[in-house]
């Protein structure tokens, strides 16, 4: 049976992400200057993000069982609102006079619990939402989303931190929340909620959305891999605002990461309207190798100049790897499974940023001490050699032949369900 599509509510979400993305951005760009200008150090920095990281990591299978037995719109709106709450307890803290690090961090993570319900029941919505026609395209549209995080909210928070501090970008980030929270509304409102109609358990649930992502070889073995990239992209992420910060101001950074998320908003807007027809592997392992490749390059020099352009270039190619690798796993994983899959496939793949994040900053400033360099040096230093090992890993991806075979069983299933290929014949 077809399913016919809704784009127009896929829309309406979509902007409430764009929204709630901005907001994240301001309030992470403002936390990140504000703990570096108190502490000097990388890894306190990377401590509040593996914080604000850590539990949508670990709740993100457990989301994902939600969001397969109870209403992903309500989920979302649940996540929305009350991720606000984290906000607020550091903004009390910074009313009264100085927010410490552990409040920091006990407001980031509190946040993250609340957030965590979002991402597997956002992504299967847009499943329900949309024929597998509209994937790819609706794929780009949600790298653009993502890319606002990082194209907007850098360069409104250096400019308002400039004339104010981080208590207006806490202020409005909580108002944001509203906004998003409404757009939900309005698409629950329009759609069937369909809930599973069994009663499995949670461990259950658990064991069909581990079957989901290991009846074929490759989605498990794409998984793996995707977890060390993770890992060697996640210390630029984390380490490009100290390096930045150490001989620039909170300005010029903001300006220098709106210019380095061009390139993802670019690519985006590319994949958004052309989207992407074959070669899903091929563009995965050749994308991933150039990010690396401008990872090495991002590090080379305190240059300004340099630092924006071949951040630009890492940008651009995300968007290109984020529409093969979500494709790939969308159109080998049945619809009615898909939140189960994609809370494990979000934990399994992205374990490596807690590696990043819990390892990455304090290394650097360990290669400072030792070096008596710079902060920023030692971290340009951790980004280059993650920069390396990533375009060896992205080279070394395309060998894989059962990732291959996954675009394969997608072209020859069929339109109605494209879970048609027998996993056996591997």
């Amino acid at each position: 049976m077809n399913k016919s599509s809704d784009f127009n509510r896929f829309l309406l979400l979509w902007s409430g992400e764009i929204i709630s993305a901005i907001g994240g951005g301001l309030t992470s760009f403002g936390l990140s200057v504000y703990v570096f200008q108190k502490t000097g150090s990388a890894g306190s920095m990377a401590l509040v993000a593996l914080l604000a990281f850590l539990p949508t990591l670990l709740l993100s299978a457990p989301a994902g069982v939600l969001a397969d037995r109870c209403d992903r719109r309500l989920l979302m709106m649940i996540g929305d609102g009350l991720s606000a709450l984290g906000l607020v307890y550091i903004l009390i803290c910074m009313l009264r006079g100085e927010a410490k690090l552990y409040q920091i961090c006990i407001g980031v993570f509190v946040s993250s619990v609340f957030s965590s319900l979002l991402e597997p029941a956002y992504r299967a919505t847009v499943t329900d939402l949309l024929t597998k026609e509209e994937y790819s395209r609706a794929s780009g549209m949600v790298s653009i989303a993502g890319s606002a995080r990082y194209l907007v909210s850098p360069l409104i928070a250096g400019l308002l931190l400039s004339v104010s501090d981080v208590k207006l970008l806490l202020v409005i980030d909580i108002a944001t929340f509203m906004l998003t929270v409404t757009c939900t509304a309005i698409v629950r409102k329009g759609i069937k909620t369909e809930q599973s109609g069994n009663a499995e358990s949670f461990m259950e649930s658990f064991k069909e959305g581990w079957r989901a992502i290991t009846e074929k070889r490759g989605i498990l073995i794409l998984i793996i891999v995707s977890s060390v990239m993770t890992c060697f992209m996640g210390a630029i992420q984390i380490l490009s605002e100290p390096m930045i910060l150490d001989f620039e101001s909170s300005r010029v950074l903001g300006i220098a990461e709106t210019i380095c998320a061009c390139g993802m908003l670019l690519s985006g807007i590319f994949i958004g309207i052309f989207g992407i027809k074959k070669n899903f592997t091929g563009i995965l392992s050749i994308s991933l190798a150039f990010a690396g490749l401008s990872m090495i390059g991002f590090g080379l020099k305190e240059n300004i100049v340099l630092i924006c352009f071949f951040g630009f270039m890492f940008f651009f190619m995300l968007p290109f790897a984020n529409n093969c690798l979500d494709y790939l796993a969308r159109t080998n994983i049945e619809p009615e499974k898909q939140g189960r899959a994609w809370g494990l496939i979000s934990f399994l793949s992205q374990i490596g940023y807690v590696a990043a994040y819990g390892g990455a900053g304090f290394l650097s400033d360990r290669i400072a001490v030792l070096r008596q360099v710079g902060v920023g040096r030692g971290a340009a230093a951790v980004i280059m050699a993650s920069g390396a090992l990533l375009t060896v890993t992205a080279i070394a991806l395309y060998m894989f032949k059962d990732v291959r075979e996954l675009e394969i069983c997608t072209t020859e299933g069929s339109e109605d369900n494209v879970q048609t290929i027998d996993p056996e014949q591997y």
